[in-house]
């Protein structure tokens, strides 16, 4: 599906950014690595490699332009172009109701999510010109959908996301570069696990009732994990969705309906 993409992922971690990188490296993409953490790319490096794809790890910065910018110049200096992009890299930014958020607070997630985010989006363009087309695959959140006391900061960075990505679609159509944006609800992982945990806590109930009553809200009565909003990243990168620009696709196992 992606045979011989190269394709730049950032937000590496142990979460999605890892499994991001896995699954377009099993369908054939070479792999630019892209994280502040120089440990994490190259564990997730070996990782890729294991599957017989190359990779290149570029620790980024994204709320720094030139990072991006240099991260860039450099996949194209080792691959000599750049088929996708998956903007991964975000932060769930702070916990405090909207109408009570300080300006640092409104502006850490807008810097991160929004900000960051056109950063490397706005280094990655030329080059796919260059090359003749390519795909941007934006990562949002159900957050900015279905929306929840204490979130606003982070949906509404998500929010501004969507309709970036809306906008781009229109405006890169002529150059064959499409823009799409997976939307995910909760991703079982490591993150919830603590979240469920100190929901629990907070409750005087075990972790399980936590974790059926949030499963119970989705139609297939269990949450995604980050492999699955994997598989869609991938398609929107690969020629399958070739037709498929500025749309949104929802993977959360029914637990909102669009």
């Amino acid at each position: 599906m992606l045979e011989d993409k190269i394709v730049v992922v950032s937000g590496i971690g142990p979460g999605m950014g890892r499994d991001i990188s896995l699954v377009c490296a099993r369908e054939g993409a070479d792999i630019v690595l892209a994280a502040r953490t120089p440990e994490t790319l190259e564990a997730v490096a070996a990782e890729v490699r294991e599957l017989g794809r190359r990779t290149l790890c570029v620790p980024t910065n994204i709320t720094d332009a030139d990072e991006c910018h240099n991260l860039v110049e450099r996949a194209l200096a080792e691959f000599g172009r750049i088929d996708v992009l998956v903007n991964n890299a975000a932060t769930g930014g702070y916990e405090v109701e909207l109408g009570e958020a300080t300006e640092r607070q409104i502006q850490h997630a807008i810097r991160i999510n929004y900000g960051g985010t056109m950063n490397m989006t706005q280094a990655a363009i030329p080059a796919m010109r260059e090359g003749g087309g390519g795909s941007i695959v934006m990562i949002s959140s159900l957050s900015m959908r279905r929306m929840m006391p204490g979130r606003g900061t982070y949906a509404a960075s998500k929010a501004a996301l969507l309709a970036a990505a809306q906008t781009l679609a229109l405006e890169l159509g002529p150059d064959n570069i499409r823009v799409n944006t997976v939307v995910p609800a909760a991703i079982m992982g490591e993150a919830v696990r603590i979240w469920f945990r100190q929901l629990a806590e907070e409750r005087g109930v075990d972790y399980q009732t936590i974790h059926d009553e949030m499963a119970g809200e989705a139609a297939l009565n269990r949450i995604a994990t980050s492999a699955e909003i994997a598989e869609a990243v991938a398609f929107f990168a690969s020629d399958r969705s070739s037709a498929i620009t500025g749309q949104s696709l929802d993977v959360n196992c029914g637990s909102f309906f669009v």
